[in-house]
């Protein structure tokens, strides 16, 4: 296989990322909406509105911030919009989602979880995402670094890298079974799988990204995993919190 992998769509030539992140997006929002027409928790269209509209505005700004503090020397030095319009980076949007959704529930004076329904919707959406982050190659920065382990491979130079797309996907499908075997428990407090796999995916993104390339920022941490830092303290804040209520 040759790196990056493209398509060629009406005479442009398109990277696989956007694409298998677009796709991704459409069948995440499809799942979604299909569990929660099965749901029996029913949210009044204003709580819904305030939740989708908190969530994509606080994605859509944490993305785009975190992604272009990765590197914050060239983002101060020289900026372009341009480039700070295509940095993102998933860890941002889900941490400054979470806080969107939250600022959007206390405007709605809406206090009970609504997070346990988005939370498969949402790994389908990353895990065919990364498909494309994969068959980019070392075109975008979403690869690993070299080694000499067995799971190395070439990804569009001379060096064998960690797929680090690929270890995501194959930790999400694991979490996945994991959360589906919590969910059917049922003895969990509403909200529960959303914490869980919160604190999960930001836990795993603190560890991988020890083996991507990176800017340190403090210590030898990056920005993103001083995210995930600040995100895992308060997930296991609220998580033993809420069990204290039960």
């Amino acid at each position: 296989m040759d790196f990056p992998v493209t398509f060629h769509i009406f005479g442009t030539t398109i990277l696989a990322h956007p694409i298998f992140e677009t796709i991704g997006m459409f069948l995440g929002m499809r799942y979604y909406f299909y569990l929660k027409r099965k749901s029996k928790e029913k949210l009044s269209f204003n709580t819904s509105a305030a939740v989708l509209i908190g969530a994509t505005a606080g994605a859509l700004i944490g993305s785009k911030l975190i992604g272009n503090l990765e590197n914050p020397y060239t983002l101060f030095e020289n900026f372009s919009f341009k480039r700070f319009w295509s940095n993102n980076t998933i860890v941002g949007g889900l941490a400054f989602g979470l806080i969107g959704v939250e600022l959007a529930k206390k405007i709605v004076k809406h206090t009970e979880s609504t997070g346990d329904l988005i939370v498969f919707p949402l790994m389908l959406a990353i895990m065919i995402g990364r498909v494309g982050c994969f068959l980019t190659g070392i075109h975008e920065e979403t690869y690993g670094i070299p080694t000499d382990s067995i799971f190395g491979m070439h990804l569009g130079d001379q060096y064998l890298r960690h797929p680090v797309a690929l270890y995501e996907i194959a930790f999400l499908f694991i979490l996945w079974i994991a959360l589906r075997y919590i969910q059917r428990l049922k003895n969990h407090s509403s909200g529960f799988i959303f914490q869980v796999f919160m604190l999960s995916y930001f836990t795993f993104r603190l560890f991988l990204d020890f083996i991507k390339p990176r800017i340190e920022i403090a210590g030898n941490l990056g920005t993103i995993q001083i995210v995930c830092i600040c995100v895992i303290i308060y997930y296991i804040y609220t998580i033993k919190n809420t069990k204290s209520l039960y």
